[in-house]
């Protein structure tokens, strides 16, 4: 794929994603967090970059939604799926769906919806995806004690920037390659030349060494898995949550399998280095407690020493000490004289303390000997050599045991690398299918036919049964249901506050939602297939004559456009004055017509228009009973072929029929 070709995906924009590891498979995929890994790509903008993916892949390069008030609605209808999400990245993700004029794009989402709402939206799934959260890369780990080295100019460029995490060294011959043998704990090269070599240190001959990065440097995946451990123990909570549910994530098993996920997170510490090892913890503490522990077993030796000067008497002949002075002799010589035996237990202590302190294992212990029993001395003094001889081999120890298990542990979760991907992603995706599955729930929902221009004459325009606006300011529970058809241009009369407004929201939010694939509320519904929605609300007021003209502007690119087009507008006449307006909206309804678009005009000038217009303009009218205590009743589902009375008629009536009288009489015979 060319990234530059996806809508609104710049050279820029391009460069970022060409940082993933699979550019091309990934903004296919839709996956919102995985773009969003992109370097300065956020979940919005990631949202918005698989979206332009979506509609290269179903060559959909037009725009359903042709008005503001369309636009709006369709803001209305995303926000109320995005309020049944859990997490930020089905927020998101749901910004995927748009209204479409592709058949193949519709037939995609609506099998995602469809399986979406057989989901049973489990309490205890809800919860468990609280914690559910895409997967992050980690800052870069440098690793100090290792470096690459070559020979080769182009090699050294690559490992650069493959291996950012170690140093990367130029070597000419075998004598360089000893010196860095000597500054780093260990050294690889990656000239097959060097194959061979034979110098002191850990140093290995691996050409293919960039080829396997977790061999070659295993802290990269652990940090990556000890920066996501909570956010996969909540994935692996999530599947877990739903198997118990009857419900599983991927209808079967998890990806990975969870007990060894949790096995390899628990031998891994936060920042990503080696837990639970209780011979690296022992090699880790002696390296640390060592300057410490040999202070401390210093005392101990002099601590003996002290109590068995204290405890004998020590004599010297007058010639001996004579002699001793002459000699120019020092307390060192009288201990190792007179204290011999009791110098010696004192540094066995010393020596047996270190030992115990530092957990040292025989062979170390042997090295620690060395540490304590030099010329007697008082305070007992020890071999600095000596220690640096024992803080080296511990050390390198600790090294030594810590790559090891490091090489193992990234050799267990290179395994789970790409799994654990697909556990955090289907545990996401759950909670944007439990995401419709509730809308559909809530709006007691049913997925729609969406009909091609293929189809019948009689199959066009919009067909609704006991549909229900969600939009509405009333629970959802009190709003009463709408059968509402239509098939060309239809003119929407009826009484003041009869519901002509509601319906048009009404039919506008059915037919978004069913072009972007989702369930409609609706008992049953059929939409045919527009390539655009033009959604005109109501004006306030009477406008100017700048204002009119653009106006005019507008409808007249609308009759000049395409075919197949949906046309909702609310009440035209109050731009201008109401003369003017009918014969206005009659000629915009021919135009119409003979585009055989979809379109219904609410307007209280129905009789009007109607005269105006030179075809047989249908109207429908939203009937009102009549008027019961002061309060309007209506039947909210617009009587096909009718011109519904208006509310100052129906006043006049109840007036007539209460008062009697001619003068009302007179005047309900005008209407």
């Amino acid at each position: 794929m060319e990234l530059e070709a996806i809508p609104g995906v710049g050279a820029k924009t391009a460069a970022a994603l060409r940082e993933l590891d699979d550019p091309a498979a990934t903004v296919e995929s839709g996956d919102v967090a995985a773009i969003a890994r992109a370097p300065g790509v956020n979940e919005a903008r990631a949202a918005r970059i698989a979206r332009g993916a979506i509609r290269r892949r179903h060559d959909d390069d037009g725009r359903v939604l042709a008005t503001d008030r369309a636009r709006e609605l369709y803001r209305e209808a995303i926000d109320l799926l995005r309020e049944r999400t859990v997490t930020d990245y089905a927020a998101k993700r749901l910004e995927t769906f748009y209204p479409s004029a592709s058949a193949s794009r519709i037939d995609e989402a609506q099998s995602f919806a469809a399986a979406a709402t057989d989901r049973d939206p489990d309490p205890a799934v809800r919860e468990a995806l609280a914690d559910c959260a895409p997967l992050t890369d980690p800052p870069t780990v440098r690793v100090r004690d290792r470096c690459l080295a070559s020979a080769d100019a182009e090699t050294l460029a690559r490992a650069e920037a493959e291996v950012p995490e170690l140093s990367v060294e130029t070597v000419e011959d075998a004598r360089d390659v000893s010196e860095l043998g000597r500054s780093y704990a260990s050294v690889i090269v990656l000239d097959e030349s060097f194959a061979g070599l034979d110098v002191e240190g850990d140093v290995s001959v691996r050409p293919d060494a960039l080829e396997a990065p977790a061999e070659t440097v295993p802290e990269r995946l652990l940090a990556f898995f000890a920066e996501n451990r909570e956010r996969l123990e909540a994935a692996a909570a999530v599947h877990e949550a739903a198997a118990a549910a009857g419900d599983p994530v991927s209808g079967g098993d998890p990806p990975v399998d969870l007990d060894r996920l949790r096995d390899a997170l628990s031998r891994l510490d936060d920042d990503g280095t080696i837990a639970g090892d209780a011979e690296l913890d022992r090699l880790t503490a002696a390296v640390d407690d060592l300057d410490a522990a040999v202070s401390t077993a210093a005392s101990v030796a002099d601590d003996r020493l002290r109590e068995a000067i204290r405890e004998r008497d020590v004599t010297i002949e007058g010639t001996d000490f004579l002699s001793l002075v002459e000699q120019g002799a020092r307390v060192d010589s009288l201990l190792d004289r007179e204290l011999a035996d009791e110098y010696d237990a004192a540094v066995a202590a010393a020596r047996e303390h270190l030992a115990d302190a530092l957990r040292l294992e025989p062979e170390e212990a042997e090295l620690a000997e060395r540490v304590f029993g030099g010329d007697p001395s008082f305070p007992v003094d020890h071999d600095e050599s000596a220690v640096s001889r024992l803080r080296t081999e511990l050390s390198a120890a600790r090294d030594r045991r810590a790559a090891k298990l490091k090489a193992d542990l990234a050799s267990d979760l290179g395994d789970l690398r790409e799994p654990v991907e697909e556990l955090v992603r289907d545990a996401l995706e759950l909670d944007v299918e439990l995401a419709v599955a509730r809308f559909a729930d809530d709006f007691d929902c049913v997925m729609p036919e969406v009909v091609g221009p293929e189809a019948a004459d009689a199959d066009a325009g919009f067909r609704i049964e006991g549909g229900r606006s969600p939009l509405l300011d009333v629970d959802f529970a009190d709003v009463e249901p709408v059968d509402y058809a239509v098939s060309g241009a239809t003119l929407l009369s009826g009484v003041n506050s009869g519901g002509k407004t509601s319906t048009l929201d009404l039919v506008a939010l059915v037919v978004v939602l069913a072009q972007m694939g989702m369930p409609v509320p609706a008992e049953s519904a059929s939409v045919e297939r527009f390539e655009e929605i033009h959604y005109y609300a109501k004006s306030q007021g009477t406008l100017d004559a700048g204002a009119f003209e653009a106006t005019l502007r507008d409808f007249g690119d609308l009759v000049d456009g395409a075919d197949g087009r949906l046309v909702l507008v609310d009440e035209l006449e109050s731009i201008t004055e109401p003369g003017a307006s009918a014969k206005i909206i009659a000629g915009i309804l021919e135009a119409l017509d003979d585009q055989d678009a979809t379109a219904v005009f609410v307007s209280h000038l129905a009789r009007e228009i109607r005269d105006a217009a030179d075809f047989d303009v249908a109207v429908d009218g939203i009937e009102a009973a009549g008027l019961v205590d002061g309060e309007l009743r209506v039947n909210r589902s617009p009587k096909k072929g009718h011109l519904a009375r208006s509310t100052p008629e129906l006043i006049v009536e109840k007036l007539a029929d209460d008062r009697g009288g001619e003068f009302y009489g007179d005047l309900l015979e005008k209407f």
